[in-house]
């Protein structure tokens, strides 16, 4: 029986961490994005960094990518740059695998 408990203790213990480097890809990977949209917008580098933080705080708001495409689409439209639906999600799945390289060379 406790045999089964460590298994069962051991795999809660996976799944946490697992979670929790997911959560820590998807901010950086959204921090990519949002840097990359605020240099389409021409910010400077203080607005840059709080934009970023506000892309990573949008994905707060539902599951999924889609608050975080909103949020930029609407961002990017506002500021008259000429950038799809279809480039962002390009775009994120790009800074998807540069987040998680960085997170695998980080270690972190």
């Amino acid at each position: 029986m406790t045999d089964f408990k460590d298994r069962e203790r051991g795999e809660e213990a996976k799944f946490a961490f697992d979670e929790e480097n997911a959560f820590k890809i998807a901010a950086r990977r959204n921090r990519l994005v949002g840097e990359w949209a605020a240099s389409l917008m021409g910010l400077t580098d203080e607005e840059t960094d709080a934009y970023k933080k506000a892309v990573v705080q949008a994905d707060f708001e539902e599951a999924g990518d889609e608050d975080v495409i909103r949020k930029l689409l609407g961002d990017l439209t506002a500021a008259d740059c000429d950038v799809s639906e279809s480039d962002i999600r390009t775009k994120l799945e790009e800074c998807a695998v540069e987040a998680r390289r960085q997170f695998m060379s980080d270690g972190a």
